[in-house]
């Protein structure tokens, strides 16, 4: 099981480096991104600016208004996931690279601030205390993760890259950061950058990160789904709940209770945007 930040055992702080001729190799703390340092899909939290800069249509925002509700009811599978995938990257073929660059920078703090578990920035903020590099690995493009990775004070990232020929994505992939390719580049950068991956810290939501969790001595699901929940107890993993997403703006101030009424209007939302996709389907097979 997971030592707990803050043990001595769990300490990277307990030697002077500028001393010892051969210090240990430090460990690093790795994060997946979406529902586990944010509480929503980065990958289709843009499509509202996406559309306003006419990169995709509205039959596209609602299909990806309803992939994010679903996945953040905990209803999407792996299978969903992969075509929720493939879905933004047939959409991107054609998109020009400095114009997505440009709206995710200009949306940023708007879209992702307001989603970011205080939970989260504080184990950041601990690891970093403790000498250690944070390092987020997600499965959305590198051109969203690397700008959310920035706010977040994180040292590296991994991510999904996309091919880019004359300053546009192609709808191919160079590296998919999913699954085992997560776990791959995990050991590659502990190799190049010294990381003692037993030593190191790793946290995610999904069973589909479980060889990323599986490469570190310490390991923890965060608000896990059911199949990683089964996995973390069987390993004795730890088990973390995050439930306080916070602006990271104005994260000492107090923060509203969430309400059933609250919860109760974001069902209603999604059931509404289901609906809006299936007549939408109704007219196109029409």
């Amino acid at each position: 099981m997971g030592t707990p930040i803050g043990s001595p055992q769990g300490d990277a702080t307990d030697f002077d480096a500028s001393t010892d001729p051969d210090p240990r190799p430090r460990g690093a703390a790795f994060f997946d991104l979406d529902k586990t340092i944010i509480a929503t899909s980065s990958a289709t939290a843009f499509s509202r600016p996406f559309y306003a800069g006419g990169l995709i249509t509205g039959g596209d925002v609602l299909r990806m208004a309803y992939a994010q509700f679903v996945y953040l009811v905990g209803r999407a599978d792996a299978d969903q996931t992969e075509r929720l995938r493939a879905q933004l990257s047939s959409l991107a073929v054609g998109w020009d690279v400095a114009q997505v660059s440009q709206i995710v920078a200009e949306t940023l703090h708007e879209l992702i601030d307001p989603a970011v578990y205080a939970e989260a920035v504080v184990l950041i903020e601990e690891h970093h205390a403790a000498g250690r590099d944070v390092v987020i690995v997600s499965a959305s493009g590198a051109e969203i993760v690397e700008p959310i990775a920035a706010v977040l004070g994180a040292d590296r990232v991994i991510a999904t890259r996309m091919t880019v020929e004359d300053g546009k994505y192609t709808g191919d992939i160079d590296f998919y950061a999913y699954g085992e390719n997560k776990a791959s580049a995990v050991r590659e950068l502990a190799a190049t950058a010294g990381y003692d991956l037993a030593a190191s810290y790793a946290y995610s939501d999904s069973i589909t990160d479980a060889p990323m969790l599986g490469a570190v001595g310490h390991a923890f699901a965060v608000n896990p789904d059911r199949a990683l929940r089964r996995l973390a107890l069987s390993k004795g993993w730890g088990v973390l709940t995050f439930s306080r997403p916070i602006s990271l703006r104005s994260r000492l101030a107090p923060q509203p209770v969430i309400t059933v009424g609250a919860v109760s209007v974001a069902v209603v939302v999604g059931v509404l945007v289901w609906r809006a996709v299936v007549k939408l389907r109704s007219r196109r097979s029409g």
